[in-house]
């Protein structure tokens, strides 16, 4: 058997992804190791026990509050998964008047920072009278996410070769027919893609669910976090359970969909 050759260049990068894989794992394995820790404990810095959790659950409705993550991010991403793809189609497939500068407009959404929109947003929400509900959590993350999933459902589709559309075309399809029967079975990849950064992103996001999930019993698992830390006693155990608890669904959605995720992003959406 030839000897394989040991270059230079792959050992300097198989260290500086070592070094990577250290500097972002070790946070969580802080943060795993500490959430098994009572504040006794913490402090000494040596034995492990179930306290933290134990705290956790008896001061916070944690299970309700993972509960209306679960209802606000599902409900946000289908909504965003759902128009992003129809748009994403239209824009690579149908032509019309004003395509391009109606595009050129839905990117520049993109680049408007949150700050700047979330008065309005929440002036829009409240004359709305859906406050303070799940439905208008839903809507401003549904808007904030949809330009971004529009641009990449975009790029997706103008990888699909023509041919497929001309061709459903010159058999009657309606467009809409088109992207129903069409463009969601092969735009699947990319639809799975979408799903889960958008539904990383709006689990972990604070701002919107603070400001627009105000009833208690309606808030999601971030806040409850957030309000955890505000307390006059700070216990970091008890803090750390909560945040290990509230990572472990966005780990599962990427370990399930990491296939068509990757899958996603190399069939045409580098492109």
């Amino acid at each position: 058997m030839r000897r394989r050759r040991i270059r230079p260049a792959r050992v300097v990068m198989f260290l500086l992804m070592a070094v990577v894989a250290v500097v972002m794992l070790y946070p969580f394995v802080f943060m795993l190791l500490t959430s098994f820790k009572t504040e006794a404990q913490y402090q000494l810095g040596h034995g492990f026990s179930l306290g933290s959790w134990r705290e956790l659950f008896a001061s916070q409705p944690i299970g309700r509050e993972l509960l209306n993550s679960v209802i606000v991010s599902g409900c946000a991403v289908a909504i965003i998964a759902l128009i992003s793809t129809a748009a994403g189609f239209a824009f690579a497939k149908v032509r019309y008047r004003a395509r391009g500068l109606v595009f050129a407009a839905v990117v520049a959404c993109m680049f408007v920072p949150l700050p700047s929109i979330v008065i309005p947003e929440y002036i829009n929400v409240s004359k709305f009278g859906v406050l303070g509900t799940y439905w208008g959590a839903i809507a401003v993350y549904a808007a904030l996410g949809i330009p971004f999933s529009i641009y990449l459902m975009t790029t997706y589709f103008r990888s699909v070769p023509d041919d497929l559309i001309e061709a459903a075309a010159i058999d009657g399809v309606s467009n809409l027919n088109m992207w129903w029967r069409l463009g969601v079975p092969l735009a699947r990849p990319a639809i799975f893609t979408v799903a889960v950064l958008q539904f990383i992103q709006i689990w972990n996001d604070l701002l919107v669910g603070l400001l627009f999930l105000q009833n208690p019993s309606d808030r999601t698992v971030t806040v409850g976090i957030a309000l955890l830390q505000s307390g006059r006693v700070l216990s970091v155990p008890a803090l750390m359970a909560g945040s290990v608890l509230s990572v472990i669904p966005p780990i599962i959605v990427y370990i399930l969909f990491q296939k068509h995720l990757v899958r996603g992003i190399t069939m045409g959406m580098g492109k």
